[in-house]
């Protein structure tokens, strides 16, 4: 076990990517790419937006938020509306289908994780639990 700060941190750092992206390799029947993922995720959590105010929050430029927009619109994953007092604008909205997209997903990977810890000893898992408030305090930081 490391015995430094940057030696932890090199390893942490490390682990949790490979984690995240185990995660995220669980996904609902659509199979999203993970910004178009995050894009449902994020109406579902603010209700309708802009493509530019979906562009801020991904830090990506607004022509790369359109492409993903219109993915997700064709897949029926999202809908595009005139802005209520700017019709130059499009409001995009989560559908039914992108609704039950994220609740899949959601459920396939906390599935995943689930499965993952229930082959832990109880010893193991009292740990993990015990790293997780840290992990959080990390990552709230």
């Amino acid at each position: 076990m490391p015995s430094d700060a940057h030696a932890l941190a090199s390893e942490l750092r490390r682990t949790v990517i490979m984690a995240a992206r185990r995660i995220r390799a669980e996904r609902g029947a659509a199979d999203l790419s993970d910004p178009q993922y995050s894009v449902l995720v994020h109406l579902e959590k603010r209700g309708p937006l802009t493509p530019g105010q979906l562009a801020d929050l991904e830090r990506i430029q607004p022509p790369s938020m359109t492409r993903t927009v219109n993915c997700l619109a064709e897949a029926g994953l999202v809908a595009k509306d005139a802005h209520p007092t700017d019709g130059r604008v499009v409001v995009v909205s989560l559908t039914d289908a992108g609704r039950t997209e994220v609740t899949e997903t959601r459920r396939k990977r906390s599935a995943w994780l689930e499965a993952q810890l229930e082959a832990m000893t109880p010893d193991e898992r009292r740990r993990l639990d015990e790293a997780t408030e840290l992990l959080r305090r990390i990552a709230e930081a």
